[in-house]
């Protein structure tokens, strides 16, 4: 990290804005959920107050600590919470921050420049929201340490021993009063921090797991930072240019009054040989989902310099014009500014607001991107005869939707004749079996419950996605019976409103054909219906691999662990083991006892949390690289069963 000037950092720079009170009353306003997203949040809220000591140039080490007893410690060498007493409220610095909501370094008084966790409230969240918290602080030649148990401390900050090192190490245990599970997810916690250690460059991140007899560990250090994660994202891709494009500047730009807004734009692009589009925005290493100010200003740049240099050079004619669409298809592209002040919209900061940021990424972009094309026309006319072919294709995909539309109308009117409908008409109420094959179809259909279950055999592996346009998938008849059945439309034209089943539910065999069939079916929805998956609407059924009969008792193992568990408990020979190749094997009866009751069956519901990790799996198992894919589905036979698609 770039050495910076020493700022100075003490109890001064803490203001109180409100007290802690509301927070174990209602913790969903602070953390969005007391679910497993919100356990993991916790996490988040204090690694974000040592990034925040990254970007003021003091921290060059992060360490994440999953403990033997499940509580998680996150340690930095920045400067440490200041330790010094407050005089107004006659507590220490740490005390403050850490009881006080609005109570940081991040509301002026020279505390930060650029901050993540703006509104000050989470290690003071954390706190009320653990059945206990320890502080250690590394400042002044001292280790100062305090202990809290439900956001009250035990006792008064104090000095524990001597130090020439600085720093702050957080450790604290969930309150299973609060939280729904209070265990830790090493992959999400993984996740994220690799994320974090590509969009700050040489900053070193350690997660360490020691709950287990063989202690997990990651490190991640990315000099080349976000250049580094698109390399990551195409890895298993062709790409236009031999290596990602890498744009940085600096900015300082007036906004309103007397304000000046200032920062740095960071801008990571690479074209690969798909037909999607891979887009992720960060302002100060907060995730903006929902987009913003610095997005609109790239995605209008982007467009207007490819159209600009295409009728320049008479590639393009004076009447064409290639849209957002067309110059975006295959792009891959991390986009992160961080700046002073940032304005989040709502509460879940997902979209930025600043509007000057529209203009001065805008004119990054444009002054570098378009230097870029100038002096590589070959990459450049590449790219735009790329563009007008991406145009055409969804020229064509247009006609296909419509001339569809005209002879077998996409909607709920015309449904298809291989359809099992439910009779309930409540959407909120109602399911959809895709089931593989006419023979598993026919069991289905007649072991479900008729009021809100519904069954769509479908006709063996449908259409790999992946590799097709849009046109090419609506000429396929069983993603044309899934889009016509779901009633909600697809692509541009989707609509949850219109969706007339609250769960689609994949069931397939049990085996690796099953799971290559549930991943077809995923990456369909993946490409086309993604808000299913977003909404929470995709489930994948769990059926039975085993049976044992055990005189008039029938006992069903889903997995072999589970079987093996069995017989280690009751001996080899305790019942005759039967292994179902298919869901056609079972009988009416057992096919609802086991994977379709909802009171006894067991589903995996499918989640959109890691929506990079989404993109790599997607691109691995459906790509061009078969003996790849086959070798991940033999090691992951129960595909989704781990996985977070």
């Amino acid at each position: 990290m770039d050495s910076k000037v020493q700022v100075e950092y003490n109890q001064d720079q803490i203001q109180v804005l409100e007290g802690l009170e509301p927070v174990r009353v209602r913790p969903g306003m602070y953390i969005g959920s007391t679910d497993e997203r919100g356990l993991h949040h916790l996490v988040s809220e204090i690694v974000d107050n040592s990034i925040d000591e990254a970007l003021a140039g003091y921290c060059t080490h992060i360490d994440v600590v999953i403990n033997h007893d499940g509580s998680v410690s996150v340690s930095d060498n920045g400067r440490g919470i200041p330790t010094g007493i407050k005089e107004k409220e006659g507590v220490s610095a740490v005390e403050l921050v850490l009881t006080k909501l609005h109570a940081g370094g991040k509301f002026g008084n020279g505390g930060y420049t650029i901050s993540g966790g703006l509104h000050g409230v989470g290690i003071s969240v954390v706190n009320a929201l653990s059945e206990w918290l320890e502080v250690e602080v590394k400042q002044l030649g001292h280790v100062f340490f305090q202990r809290y148990h439900r956001g009250r401390p035990d006792f008064p900050l104090k000095i524990v021993g001597d130090t020439e090192e600085t720093g702050t190490k957080v450790t604290f245990f969930p309150d299973f009063e609060i939280f729904e599970t209070i265990e830790f997810k090493y992959e999400t916690l993984r996740s994220r921090l690799r994320e974090l250690a590509f969009l700050n460059k040489g900053l070193e991140i350690d997660l360490i797991d020691r709950r287990h007899s063989e202690e997990r560990k990651d490190s991640f250090i990315y000099e080349g930072g976000i250049a580094h994660f698109v390399e990551e994202l195409n890895f298993m891709h062709e790409t236009m240019f031999p290596k990602p494009l890498y744009f940085e500047e600096s900015f300082s730009e007036k906004g309103k009054g007397d304000e000046v807004l200032s920062g740095e734009v960071e801008i990571a692009m690479q074209y690969n040989e798909t037909y999607g589009e891979v887009l992720y925005a960060y302002a100060n290493n907060i995730n903006t989902e929902e987009g913003g100010t610095h997005l609109d200003g790239f995605k209008t740049a982007l467009t207007r310099i490819i159209n600009d240099y295409g009728h320049k050079e008479g590639i393009l004619k004076d009447n064409d014009k290639l849209s957002g669409d067309d110059v975006r298809e295959g792009l891959v592209c991390v986009l992160s500014v961080k700046l002073t002040n940032p304005q989040f919209e709502g509460q879940t900061k997902t979209k930025l607001g600043n509007s000057e940021m529209r203009t001065v990424v805008s004119r990054v972009l444009s002054d570098r991107f378009g230097t870029y094309l100038e002096e590589n026309p070959k990459e450049a006319k590449e790219l735009i005869l790329r563009s007008i072919t991406a145009q055409k294709a969804r020229e064509a995909a247009r006609r296909a939707r419509e001339e569809a539309r005209r002879k077998s109308p996409l909607d709920s009117a015309k449904l298809p004749g291989k359809l099992a409908d439910c009779s309930d008409k409540d959407p909120s109420k109602c399911e959809i079996f895709l089931v593989e094959g006419d023979s598993a179809g026919g069991t289905a259909k007649s072991g479900r419950d008729r009021r809100f279950q519904a069954i769509l055999p479908l006709r063996g592996k449908i259409l790999n996605v992946e590799k097709v346009r849009l046109h090419r998938a609506l000429e396929n008849e069983e993603i044309k019976s899934m889009i016509t059945a779901f009633g909600c439309g697809f692509g541009e034209d989707f609509d949850e409103s219109k969706l007339r089943y609250d769960k689609i539910i994949c069931m397939t065999d049990a085996d690796v054909d099953g799971s290559h069939i549930r991943i077809l079916m995923l990456t369909f929805f993946y490409n086309f219906m993604r808000p299913l998956i977003e909404k929470g609407h995709v489930y994948i059924a769990q059926p039975p691999l085993y049976k044992i009969q055990k005189g008039k008792q029938e006992l069903y193992f889903y997995d072999d662990a589970a079987l093996e568990e069995y017989y280690q408990e009751n001996g080899r020979k305790s019942g005759d083991l039967q292994r179902y190749k298919g869901l056609g094997e079972m009988s009416e009866e057992q096919l609802w006892q086991t994977t379709m009751n909802p009171a006894s069956r067991t589903m995996v519901q499918v989640t959109m949390e890691d929506a990079v990790k989404a993109s790599e799996i997607f691109t691995l198992l459906m790509g061009d690289q078969p003996e790849l894919r086959r070798q991940f589905i033999e090691e992951n036979a129960t595909i989704v069963k781990d996985l977070d698609v």
